[in-house]
């Protein structure tokens, strides 16, 4: 048996609910700044760009502009000279809280089993 639903919602059409969240996080880098937000609470662009090696401005820039369109995060100004913001989640982007643990945790038990003990070393991490 064959099923064929297809959703519409802000004119984009979707397979399946699972569809509908993945697309506001596709992508590699949406994941891992909504967890860096969940860990950290509050982040500048700094902080959030140091800890992403491999992410360009651009790139960094568009994520955090998505992720905030989508009612994901919120963009606070810090100070206006020099310009300085900061990033946190809202309540919509907290809500994905239980799977980014899931994930993280699933990460940690996937590395042990590789010889690695990311708790105990993750000082050799920063």
């Amino acid at each position: 048996m064959k099923f064929n639903f297809m959703i519409n919602l802000h004119n984009k059409t979707y397979t399946c609910p699972v569809d509908v969240s993945l697309s506001f996080i596709r992508g590699k880098w949406k994941v891992l700044i909504l967890f860096h937000l969940h860990y950290f609470q509050k982040r500048s662009y700094s902080e959030i760009r140091d800890n992403l090696p491999g992410i360009s401005e651009k790139v960094l820039a568009q994520q955090l502009k998505e992720l905030e369109r989508d009612g994901m995060i919120t963009k606070h100004l810090r100070t206006r000279k020099p310009l300085r913001v900061e990033y946190a989640l809202t309540d919509l982007g907290r809500s994905l809280s239980p799977m980014l643990e899931f994930l993280s945790q699933w990460g940690i038990e996937y590395l042990k089993t590789n010889g690695i003990d990311y708790l105990q070393d993750q000082h050799l991490y920063k």
